[in-house]
């Protein structure tokens, strides 16, 4: 496989795992809806923070740990698991409503969706599973894995940047919708049935 044959293989089959459902798409589609583009960027970023985590474990081999160590795997499994049932169980019942409030929040907790973006791409071991099984294969021979891998990610977090900027976007003509009092409840409950649905099929999955 050329090298020109490895870049587009790789950006279609990553385009269509972007555009696949999926966790990532939720919070980022949740976030824009009920708290603004800005906190949904954050979460993207922080996603894509997660990417180049996994990426550098995959890159220095500590993804195939992941791979190939039950241990490894179930324990981060579980963590990814618990993290996502916590943040399912406080949408659920604690569905946030007062945007004046959240809107003049500090700095800090501004900055939590960066770290709930991230946190849930990092502790999501079926991330890395697939990165290990997945990134190796549009490497061309004779060339470095880590500088490919790292190549091969940013291409991906490209990809999930403008889809994460598409589905800000598209909340934006309906967003004085959006973010009504009781829509937002609604968005919330949801999301969180969401994410407590994620952590089931995490908690019940193989390697």
């Amino acid at each position: 496989m050329t090298v020109t044959d490895s870049l587009l293989a790789f950006t279609a089959a990553a385009t269509l795992l972007t555009l696949t459902p999926g966790l990532d798409t939720a919070l980022v589609l949740r976030t824009a809806a009920a708290e603004g583009g800005k906190k949904a960027f954050q979460a993207a970023l922080g996603i894509n923070a997660g990417c180049f985590i996994w990426g550098a474990m995959v890159a220095f081999g500590l993804g195939t740990l992941i791979a190939v160590s039950e241990l490894a795997f179930n324990i981060l499994k579980w963590c990814g698991a618990l993290y996502l049932c916590w943040l399912g169980i406080q949408m659920i019942w604690h569905p946030q409503s007062n945007l004046e409030r959240d809107e003049t929040s500090s700095s800090t907790k501004s900055q939590n969706w960066f770290v709930r973006g991230m946190l849930g791409n990092v502790l999501n071991p079926k991330v890395g599973v697939f990165y290990v099984s997945f990134l190796p294969q549009f490497i061309p021979l004779g060339h470095s894995p880590i500088l490919w891998t790292f190549g091969l990610v940013s291409i991906h977090v490209l990809l999930g940047t403008l889809w994460s900027l598409s589905l800000i976007s598209a909340t934006r003509p309906i967003s004085h919708i959006l973010r009504r009092e009781n829509v937002i409840k609604w968005m919330n409950r949801v999301t969180g049935g969401v994410f407590l649905l994620f952590a089931f099929k995490l908690a019940v999955s193989n390697r």
